[in-house]
């Protein structure tokens, strides 16, 4: 365990984070501040959501969203005003979202270490992986919904390209403190005597390719006349899907080969995002530590969970000049990416929360004993029930992240006479229609990208 020396320098540190702890946790949003929010996406009223958020934040004393979690509000913003189809406002916000979140990972890689493993919720919201990540599919559709193709191929390369964030990811769970020391390290060298088999082994990073991406890069190439890079992203659809069966766990979806030939042909391609992805909710884990005081061997660990969300649709149709019909294939779990990219990140949210556990019990341990010393034993006990309570109170699983991301993206597509036609999208659930979105007299053109992009989140 750890020595003496923790009641006197490594308290007198950590002493300030404890009390910011207790501070950020008692004043941090509640899921029901988001009700009206909520409600209105329930029923797909996108444009009365964003009106909640503008409402919200207008209270100074009390925002919906705090200024730590800035990212949030541009990330839950922007994507509530790109379903709306405020494509403008959507980028921007989007930019925003993406702009602090790399600001939050420069301070990231620069802290020390006991800044590093300090209570989340005493921090600025750094943004999750795939939030990071999907930012950019969504916002190259406001830019091919604005009319910018290249607007839209350097957002998608953004994630694509050999530097691009997808074959960045591992590199945000190297950290090596002032010393050169990794986290297991300092695990290894505050736990001495304790028993660390229970925590998770680091889980590498194995979402390095999105076929959403590489699909959405496809088409756009396509439209920009670059049939050459248009090939190769084709080609990177198959290898996303064998590069993570955790993910890719349907077909690859026909529409993908039939939208590889050229735009020489009248082309409708649809895509479709449904669904709402999992959120986060607090669990608590327990831990036993070989303390001398019985009350400090039993630890709460307050940690964030998954947990999926219910929805109603599980088909989408298109519907052609109330027609012809055809099914959209789904192309990219969305829900499991998201499930994907944070178990990576558990096992490090664990192991901090280990050792600050660990750090604060001790000072506890060895103030009881030694008050049990000095006067009896019963007085050690309170002194470590009464620390034992303290120190639960600094703790919360930190179960901030966008809330509005898609669950599914599907994907289909159909050649036609060159004309305008009335489209019609329906989410079903068994044979009943939850939602529809009609586009009329939407212009089909001869080598043209012809992409229609509709959401339901019910």
């Amino acid at each position: 365990m750890l020595t003496k020396c923790y009641k006197t320098k490594q308290f007198q540190k950590f002493a300030g984070i404890l009390l910011i702890s207790l501070i950020a946790i008692s004043c941090a949003t509640k899921p029901s501040a988001y009700k009206t929010i909520d409600l209105a996406v329930e029923k797909d009223d996108f444009k009365t959501a964003i009106e909640a958020i503008k409402a919200g934040q207008e209270d100074d004393k009390k925002p919906i969203y705090l200024e730590k979690n800035s990212i949030m509000l541009f990330l839950d913003k922007g994507l509530l005003e790109y379903y709306a189809g405020d494509y403008e406002n959507s980028s921007k916000d989007l930019q925003e979202a993406e702009r602090l979140i790399e600001e939050a990972y420069t301070k990231s890689i620069t802290a020390n270490f006991m800044s590093y493993i300090a209570n989340d919720n005493t921090k600025e919201y750094p943004g999750e992986d795939f939030e990071d990540i999907y930012l950019n599919v969504f916002n190259a559709l406001n830019y091919y919904n604005r009319g910018d193709i290249e607007g839209a191929l350097v957002e998608i390369r953004k994630l694509s390209l050999p530097s691009g964030k997808l074959n960045m990811l591992a590199q945000r769970y190297d950290f090596k403190d002032k010393d050169g020391k990794s986290l297991d390290e300092r695990v290894q060298e505050q736990a001495k005597g304790a028993d660390t088999s229970q925590l998770p082994k680091g889980k590498p990073v194995e979402f390095s390719n999105s076929a959403l991406a590489r699909y959405l890069a496809a088409l756009f190439y396509l439209a920009d006349g670059n049939t050459d890079s248009a090939r190769i992203e084709f080609q990177e659809v198959p290898k996303a899907f064998a590069s993570n069966g955790n993910v890719y766990k349907n077909p690859i979806p026909k529409a993908v080969a039939d939208a590889q030939t050229s735009l020489s042909k009248a082309r409708l391609n649809v895509i479709s995002f449904s669904g709402l992805s999992p959120i986060k909710q607090e669990e608590i884990v327990v831990h036993y530590f070989p303390f001398q005081n019985a009350a400090l061997r039993q630890t709460n660990f307050k940690l964030p969970k998954l947990v999926a969300r219910p929805t109603l649709a599980n088909r989408v149709e298109v519907v052609i000049e109330g027609k012809d019909k055809f099914d959209l294939e789904l192309l990219e779990d969305m829900g499991a990416v998201i499930q994907e990219t944070f178990a990576v990140r558990y096992a490090n949210i664990v192991i901090k929360t280990y050792i600050r556990a660990l750090i604060k019990y001790t000072v506890a341990d060895i103030s009881a004993a030694e008050t049990a010393k000095r006067t009896n034993a019963l007085a050690g006990a309170a002194i470590a029930l009464a620390a034992k309570k303290a120190l639960e109170a600094t703790e919360g699983a930190d179960i901030r992240m966008s809330r509005f991301m898609p669950d599914k993206a599907f994907v289909g597509g159909i050649d036609l006479e060159p004309g305008n036609y009335n489209i019609t999208i329906n989410f079903i659930a068994g044979n009943t229609v939850v939602a529809s979105v009609t586009r009329e007299d939407f212009p089909v053109k001869e080598k043209s990208l012809n992409l229609i992009d509709v959401a339901s989140l019910k």
